[in-house]
């Protein structure tokens, strides 16, 4: 009986691929939008890279703060790569499955990197308060060991909510037609579908995106309320304005990354409408990767002046050639 249970239970879950109902139908008005996230991808892609190429080569930016963000750059670059290609693939081929395991791999990648991105935030608004509070402390409080170990547990911290999601989703069994009303797969979008009831782990997701979402921004809002207060007493114009510039683009980006991921993942699935999660999704997984380099580039002289170094030895090598 237990066994006859087991494998009906893996013949529903695992032996029939899901169907992302996606985002576009084939429309004049929807083959422009396709069209629109393909060039955002391709900003997205190319900025990433860049940042992450930039920080790398100029041993300039060789520090705590651009080394962070050439971490952040690489989530998001990881990120769209995750979800894009997929939607695209199915778009222009006009299939919609997706097997269990590149369903399964989404949910790992997608998951992990938003808890990544979680902790990093929150570790790179410590890295500011330090710089601005404590700045004789610094070289001591962030050494390339101590940053080293933060951004490492920030990766271990959001794959291991990746590992623990994926396992707990895929204990449900998923019947019925197996649509998933989204343009990739999403786990809250899975538990919708789920034939069990999944109210158990729906109150532990909501504890685990307590931790994942309300402890580092509770980091955050305390280390830029002391930053801000410092820079307040700055008596150097110069200064206050370069730290103010500083803080505003992290600021800009946590606004932007927090509240798309509290309106997704702290609601119970019931009140999740697919239209919504849907355009959300498209802000964070997609919008808000893009916008990311353009925040920290066009705001940075650093980051424009090893943009301008690299662009000039590319022109130098090619009058050369």
């Amino acid at each position: 009986m237990k066994s006859t249970f087991i494998m009906t239970w893996a013949n529903q879950t695992f032996n029939s691929d899901f169907i992302l109902l996606g985002i576009f139908d084939y429309s004049t008005t929807h083959i422009f939008l396709f069209s629109l996230i393909l060039g955002i991808f391709t900003m997205a892609f190319m900025g990433n890279t860049a940042m992450v190429l930039l920080i790398y080569l100029d041993t300039q930016l060789h520090t705590p703060m651009y080394f962070l963000l050439s971490q952040l750059s690489l989530m998001d670059l990881m990120l769209i790569c995750t979800t894009v290609p997929k939607m695209a693939f199915n778009y222009l081929s006009g299939s919609k499955s997706i097997s269990v395991a590149g369903c399964a791999t989404q949910i790992f990648f997608y998951t992990s990197l938003l808890g990544c991105e979680c902790f990093l935030l929150a570790v790179m608004a410590y890295d500011r308060y330090i710089a601005i509070c404590h700045p004789l402390r610094y070289p001591i409080l962030m050494s390339p060991q101590i940053c080293g170990l933060m951004t490492a547990s920030s990766w271990i911290l959001g794959s291991t909510d990746g590992v623990i999601d994926v396992v707990a989703t895929f204990s449900f069994s998923y019947c019925g037609s197996r649509e998933i009303a989204h343009f990739f797969c999403d786990f809250p979008s899975l538990l919708i579908i789920s034939c069990n009831d999944t109210s158990t782990f729906e109150k532990v997701l909501f504890y685990c995106c307590v931790i994942m979402i309300v402890f580092p921004v509770a980091i955050i809002i305390a280390s830029y309320t002391r930053v801000i207060l410092a820079v307040i007493r700055m008596g150097s114009g110069e200064g206050r304005h370069k730290a103010f510039a500083t803080c505003s683009s992290h600021l800009t980006v946590v606004g932007m990354y927090y509240g798309a991921a509290l309106f997704i993942y702290m609601r119970p699935t019931s009140e999740h409408s697919p239209t919504q999660d849907k355009m959300v999704s498209v802000f964070y997984t997609i919008l808000t990767p893009t916008l990311n380099p353009l925040i920290y580039s066009l705001r940075n002289k650093e980051v424009a002046r090893a943009f301008m170094k690299a662009l000039g030895k590319v022109k130098s090598e090619e009058q050369v050639a």
